[in-house]
């Protein structure tokens, strides 16, 4: 799909994908900045739509959920996208070039244990039980500290796990850590400080330089004054 604009050049189209959540929050503000001006249905939260027009013609969005964007990205759905460093990590894609950081969504990822739990007893024969949705991540973390991870694969309500006795160690996202206080649990190590990134699909960035760039070009602008 194309389209032209006021000087008859052909514009091919761009999808941008963004992702639901905390993060989309700090985004929109971003976006106004850079004169990206999603459609209205775009800020209704009870809307089921997905994709969107914005303001210019050659340009969509999809709002999907944050683990999602990086594969849209890499498998070429979408050529541009909004991830944290969580997510690019854990999927550490050939096809994805991380352009810009926005400095946008900080938070880290982060290992959790049971108050009071002795940690010998969590790691003993090299082997520890972890409850998170970043498998891939927590493998390779302990791995480098001669632990064997076993993974319990939870996509939310994971601070949960070791209330119920699945497991005493967690991995996950952390903010102002009040969700680990509340649950009786204590962080313990940092894999990640996270924010997010503006990336590219690699092919889409040679075949739509022009188009890509310019997009690039106003967010780099906004981030680096």
């Amino acid at each position: 799909m194309w389209c032209t604009n006021k000087k008859g050049e052909v514009l091919r189209d761009i999808i941008l994908a963004v992702p639901k959540g905390r993060i989309l929050n700090e985004l929109i503000p971003l976006l106004k900045k850079v004169d990206i001006e999603p459609e209205q249905e775009f800020f209704n939260d009870k809307s089921r739509k997905l994709m969107f027009g914005t303001n210019k013609k050659n340009l969509s969005i999809i709002k999907v959920r944050a683990f999602d964007v990086a594969t849209f990205v890499a498998l070429g759905a979408a050529q541009i996208g909004i991830a944290g460093d969580d997510v690019l990590n854990e999927f550490d894609y050939d096809e994805i070039h991380n352009v810009l950081d926005l400095g946008i969504g900080k938070c880290r990822l982060s290992v959790a244990k049971k108050i009071n739990v002795n940690k010998d007893n969590l790691q003993s024969n090299g082997h520890i039980m972890v409850a998170t949705k970043y498998k891939n991540t927590v493998i390779n973390f302990f791995a480098n500290r001669g632990v064997r991870a076993e993974c319990i694969k939870l996509n939310g309500a994971i601070e949960l796990a070791p209330r119920l006795g699945i497991c005493s160690t967690i991995v996950d996202l952390v903010s102002t850590g009040r969700t680990l206080q509340e649950n009786n649990l204590k962080e313990s190590d940092v894999l990640l400080e996270i924010t997010s990134k503006l990336i590219v699909n690699k092919i889409s960035y040679k075949i739509m330089n022009s188009e890509i760039s310019k997009i690039i070009t106003k967010f780099s602008r906004i981030i680096n004054g």
